[in-house]
């Protein structure tokens, strides 16, 4: 932050507003500095900067000091009648005009220092919280937006980098002037700095009184702030609904609504701030003339030089301007000890799936059985409604399982435990015997290939989207796994072929196409037990058609269960479960559960009595 940013002149004074930009919450916990400490200590881990910040830190506040002696000298060396030597002014204004210099470069070197201060501790920061967040299981996601974690990445850091960069060095700096200044009138003019002093409490009685309800306003500001944010992102990124509905006009009464309340809380904020800035305007400046006022007294009557008087105005409007930009910094240091506050609750979260101190070893080779065994389980976000009750099934080596049923049936809830993102509340899941809360997540994930329903695509080009499942594969391994998955041809059209950009979330593709570079990923991975949820639901009859056959190929001598609505994708499956509020209703092969009469069957007549229609 440059020099003039805070207090450079001596006529500068607390209507030096910093303007505030609120962009994320500030937690109602946030009451004191403490979470700042966290920043510190990542702080301290780059001390020859923080050293060398603090040094050009001292330099220009003690320059800043020497002003009023250097005008002292000016006016009564230079321009007194006992001036003796004609080129004596010129040695003063020299003197000044050094003190300038070292001010210039002292303030250079410290917005370096600070600055990248700032900036690394910020990405420190960001890197050790998007860490943790790698850590974190499933249901940490349910209990908290992914966009409000996002707005805590982004705002929350940059609050955090504005402070680390620039406030914590306005603070220091005024504290040095306002400690310094202060000592050197008490120095200068005893008498009239008591004057000066009294009039600090007329300063702090206003921050005592609107401080706080401002802090609180502030947090209520930012609050809707946050709404906005987020309602602009769940908008547009539902754009193509909203105008197939034709509510554009309705999203942007919404819109405005949110933005008026946010203009009305942070209306009520500017207003007592305002207040607050007046009051301590006239605490300040209004001692200042009334100390003047008898500075001019005593200097008529020649107790004191006019360069003393001169020296003391200049010392006291920069004690003054230290301590009213302090009451300035304040606001902003709580500010960063909110954002501080909320990043520590994500750097302190802790994964509720985690290794065990000594994992068990999964057996080598891998045989690719799964058992569950009376399990019972209820997501967190829904403790109320068991998704799973006492559900046993046992799966054998290179079986091929389907799971079907209605929505809400419990069916993709199986694939999230068999991942171990979530633990069951009773009964045990084994594979190959090993109990999963006994293994390390991250051997049992690396046995497992999975197709999602919606083939999820990074904003990566082709090649990065195709390895994801196998990050060391040669080009050749993945023009391998994509031929098997019918995505040669298109990929192979691609501008760029394999470094082609593919877009956010896979864009420049159509949805068949993203499922079937899915697909190719799962293929490349080729690990022994396979996790298809609706695999082939985005394709069309030709290209479904052409992926089964190399899904029937890569199932052999694979574990592989399967999660299907369309039931002509599961009639060669060596089982099939049919569940209904989380349990089994029904089990056996396609044969004999459509002559069985239950719910598979009318399932079944209903699907393709529908296909035959269309």
């Amino acid at each position: 932050m440059p020099y003039m940013d805070a207090q450079t002149s001596p006529a500068s004074g607390p209507d030096t507003d910093i303007e505030e930009t609120e962009t994320a919450e500030t937690p109602r916990k946030a009451r004191s500095l403490a979470p700042l400490r966290m920043v510190y200590r990542e702080a301290a881990k780059y001390p020859t900067q923080v050293v060398f910040a603090l040094l050009a830190l001292l330099v220009t506040a003690g320059a800043t000091l020497a002003i009023p002696a250097a005008l002292q000298f000016i006016v009564d060396r230079g321009f007194g009648a006992e001036s003796g030597a004609e080129g004596e002014i010129g040695q003063w204004f020299r003197l000044l005009l050094v003190i300038v210099f070292i001010i210039a470069l002292g303030t250079a070197a410290r917005f370096y220092f600070v600055s990248w201060i700032g900036e690394r501790v910020v990405a420190d920061i960001r890197r050790k919280v998007h860490r943790n967040l790698m850590r974190l299981s499933p249901s940490f996601y349910e209990e908290n937006s992914p966009k409000e974690i996002s707005s805590r990445m982004t705002s929350d850091t940059t609050i955090i980098e504005t402070v680390v960069g620039t406030t914590v060095s306005v603070a220091l700096r005024n504290i040095f002037l306002g400690i310094g200044g202060t000592i050197y009138l008490f120095w200068l003019l005893p008498g009239l700095t008591i004057w000066l002093a009294v009039g600090i409490p007329a300063v702090i009685l206003p921050i005592v009184i609107f401080g706080r309800r401002i802090r609180s306003l502030s947090r209520d500001n930012q609050d809707r702030v946050a709404d906005v944010g987020a309602m602009v992102t769940e908008v547009l990124g539902a754009m193509k609904i909203v105008q197939s509905f034709g509510q554009q006009d309705r999203e942007s009464d919404r819109f405005g609504g949110a933005v008026e309340r946010t203009f009305d809380t942070a209306r009520k904020r500017i207003v007592l701030r305002s207040l607050m800035t007046s009051l301590i305007i006239l605490a300040i400046f209004g001692s200042i003339v009334l100390i003047l006022w008898r500075g001019a007294e005593s200097v008529a009557a020649g107790d004191i030089t006019g360069g003393t008087i001169l020296s003391f105005v200049v010392g006291a409007m920069i004690v003054a301007g230290a301590f009213g930009a302090l009451t300035e910094v304040y606001g902003e240091l709580l500010r960063g000890a909110g954002a501080a506050s909320r990043l520590a609750e994500l750097l302190e979260a802790k994964p509720e799936i985690a290794a065990p101190a000594r994992p068990e070893q999964l057996p080598d080779p891998a045989r690719g059985s799964l058992s569950f065994r009376n399990v019972t389980f209820r997501y967190p976000a829904r403790p109320e409604t068991p998704a799973l009750k006492d559900f046993t099934l046992e799966i054998e080596p290179g079986e091929t399982v389907a799971i079907v049923g209605p929505s809400g049936a419990g069916k993709s809830t199986i694939f999230q435990l068999v991942e171990r993102f979530y633990d069951p509340q009773l009964g045990t899941i084994r594979l190959d015997g090993v109990p999963l809360t006994k293994a390390d997540p991250a051997d049992i994930r690396d046995r497992l290939a999975l197709v999602p329903q919606d083939g999820v695509l990074f904003s990566a080009d082709a090649r990065d989207n195709l390895r994801y499942g196998k990050w060391d594969a040669s080009d050749e391994d993945i023009w391998e796994a994509a031929r098997a998955a019918n995505a040669e041809k298109f990929l192979s059209d691609l501008p760029d072929g394999l470094d082609t950009y593919l877009g956010e979330g896979g864009t420049q593709l159509s949805g068949g196409q993203q499922q079937r570079v899915a697909i190719a990923r799962a293929l490349l991975r080729d690990a022994p037990i396979l996790l298809l949820d609706e695999a082939t639901s985005a394709l069309d009859a030709e290209s479904e058609q052409l992926v089964q056959q190399a899904l029937d190929a890569l199932m052999t001598d694979r574990t592989t269960l399967v999660i299907a609505h369309r039931l002509a994708t599961v009639r060669k499956a060596d089982r099939i479960i049919v569940l209904e509020d989380g349990e089994i209703v029904e089990q056996g092969n396609h044969a004999e559960l459509s002559v069985a009469g239950g719910l598979y069957a009318r399932l079944a007549k209903l699907q393709f009595a529908a296909n035959q229609a269309a």
